[in-house]
């Protein structure tokens, strides 16, 4: 516990401009990585950084324990920036930490199974320990802050530990999440901390504030993991591709080449965060956020600001700043893509990089895209060139190439539209049901439980972004969606639901929303025999909360189209009808539940 003592916030939480990391050329060889990284990061964030890795790796260990594995490394670190030759310098920082690991007393009796992953060579040793990472632990508790009465004298005597334990905490609730994030979210506490001290009552301030900062996390949370699943399921060209074309949309006036070699810093960042290599994603992902303030002029003018707030506020800052404004008097892409008769020459001479810049040059025209969008336009301009680039009159083939975008544009405003105007005209009530019947249609053989948290979160989509301007309307509705069916793929890895899904999660990243949109009834699923428990009801509704008997009633939908997924509209709607009118009837009457019995 001692080395946290020694932690000074003052550097993690200071202005941008006391940030003092005097960084080696990237391009020159270290021969000690762990002292490079000791030496870009200094004592104190790389302290906290270490003990982020160990509480997410080994999340039931005791604050205590594993300040002991921080003052190891940090004890190595200290060697190593001394003499770069010393033995175990050249180790990796993954090795470092697992050999760490490996090296804890009696782990397999805390761990199990987990120990047997010390027997594998590296990396494969690392993909093990990330299996055996628990999101939302049961036995963490959440962050139990100091009582309101004495939270703000604990704060003014000894602060470092008391943001210390929270980050400890917040670590081992959330072994997915970034570093950075982490302590962008202490920055936040302390912030709570420091303006709800001076209010009179300081414990309703700071339940706020914390309500906040939970939300805050868990969004931040949810994204990372998405992006490290893209990353890991589809691999860097698709994970390229998709930053290439939004960040194309942020910073339209970028020049190609400083996008894209944006795109490969924040690609390998991306790598070491889900990787759990968090000393190197921090480092990392710090020297990008520098690069881009150090280059406004070049990346936007929406980022100002951002870059005026301290270290592990600003890159959070930055990826939520607005788009900045499309350049005036962009020219036609039909010149280029379709007009030009040496398209096919172009293409084949350079094929990924051709393609790359039309992903730039798209991009930055259409920021009321969405990226899923942009690259299946991008698909399909690709495939229509592989064809025509054959043929013996190459331009009058791919002449066409317009229309074949739209097919996708088309596609996907139509879904938008449909789904919001639901939306608008009848509620969000009538709009989770209708989620409901679809999903439960296309995929019958999940649990009830679980198609009503996906249909609750796809009306959430539609809550959230149906609201927007028309221009941010689309890429917020397929962006959130498309995070919705990566949930759903990932169950289909460990408890296969049909082969119309598998068919869906299969297909390209881009091609996945349409997959599941276009999906209908699944044609080989056989109901289950009839249940009688399944609508079994009794007096409990009666005193049911709105929200309880819509659950009840939500549920019952789903129970009733598993058994028959045939059921038309009309048939639903006299169904819910009448289970209102059921419950308004015996809910009145003396002998509720013979009631319930004989309706």
């Amino acid at each position: 516990m001692k080395w946290v003592t020694l932690i000074s916030f003052i550097f993690l939480f200071s202005s941008a401009t006391s940030r003092n990391l005097q960084r080696a050329a990237r391009d020159a060889d270290h021969k000690s990585e762990i002292a490079h990284r000791y030496n870009d990061l200094k004592e104190e964030t790389f302290k906290a950084v270490s003990m982020i890795t160990f509480a997410q790796y080994l999340q039931r260990c005791s604050y205590e324990s594993l300040s002991k594995l921080v003052k190891d490394v940090v004890d190595l670190a200290h060697k190593c920036v001394a003499d770069e030759d010393a033995p175990d310098c050249s180790k990796s920082l993954p090795t470092i930490f697992l050999d760490e690991i490996c090296q804890v007393e009696k782990l397999r009796d805390s761990y199990g199974a987990m120990a047997d992953c010390c027997g594998k060579p590296d990396p494969d040793r690392n993909d093990c320990f990330l299996k055996f990472k628990v999101p939302q632990p049961d036995f963490v508790q959440p962050y139990q802050r100091p009582a309101a009465d004495v939270i703000c004298k604990e704060y003014q005597d000894n602060r470092v530990s008391l943001l210390g334990h929270f980050i400890y905490t917040v670590a081992r609730r959330n072994p997915f999440l970034y570093a950075p994030t982490i302590l962008g979210l202490a920055a936040d506490y302390e912030h709570a901390l420091q303006d709800c001290c001076k209010e009179s009552d300081i414990g309703t301030c700071l339940d706020e504030k914390a309500t906040a900062i939970k939300e805050k996390a868990k969004k931040i949370s949810v994204k990372q993991q998405y992006a490290c699943g893209i990353l890991n399921e589809f691999g860097e060209r698709t994970f390229q591709a998709k930053k290439l074309g939004h960040m194309s949309q942020k910073y339209p006036k970028a020049p190609y080449a400083e996008l894209v070699k944006l795109v490969q810093k924040v690609t390998g960042v991306y790598k070491e965060c889900c990787s759990g290599d968090m000393i190197e994603c921090m480092d990392d992902r710090a020297e990008t956020m520098d690069y881009v303030c150090s280059k406004q002029g070049v990346f936007s003018s929406k980022i100002k600001d951002c870059c005026e707030k301290p270290i592990v506020e600003r890159s959070q800052c930055i990826m939520e700043a607005e788009f900045d404004d499309k350049p005036e008097g962009l020219s036609s892409l039909s010149e280029k893509y379709v007009e030009d008769k040496d398209v096919c020459k172009t293409y084949e001479e350079g094929h990924d990089e051709f393609m790359s810049e039309f992903v730039y040059e798209y991009a930055r025209r259409h920021p009321e895209f969405s990226s899923q969008l942009m690259l299946r336009i991008t698909k399909g301009y690709e495939t229509l060139l592989e064809k025509c680039c054959k043929t013996d009159n190459p331009a009058a083939c791919y002449a066409n190439a317009q229309e074949e975008a739209n097919k996708h544009i088309q596609e996907t405003q139509d879904v938008v539209k449909t789904n919001c105007e639901l939306l608008n005209t009848h509620g969000e009530k009538d709009f989770l049901k209708t989620i409901l019947i679809r999903y439960t249609k296309k995929m019958p053989q999940v649990p009830t439980n679980t198609l009503f948290e996906i249909g609750k979160k796809m009306a959430a989509v539609g809550t959230k972004c149906c609201q927007l301007p028309e221009d941010k309307r689309l890429p917020c509705a397929e962006g959130y969606l498309s995070m919705v069916i990566q949930d759903m793929c990932q169950r289909q890895k460990t408890t296969p639901i049909n082969d119309n899904v598998a068919r869906c999660c299969s297909e390209s990243y881009a091609h996945r929303r349409p997959c599941f949109t276009a999906l209908g009834v699944d044609t080989k699923y056989v109901p289950p025999a009839f249940d009688p428990e399944m609508f079994n009801f009794d007096e409990k509704l009666c005193t049911a909360t709105p929200a309880e008997k819509e659950l009840g009633q939500m549920k019952l939908l789903i129970n009733l189209i598993k058994r028959k997924p045939q059921m038309t509209e009309e048939q639903i709607n006299t169904i819910s009808e009448g289970f209102t009118t059921m419950v308004d009837k015996c809910c009145k009457q003396s002998d509720v539940d013979t009631c319930f019995g004989e309706e």
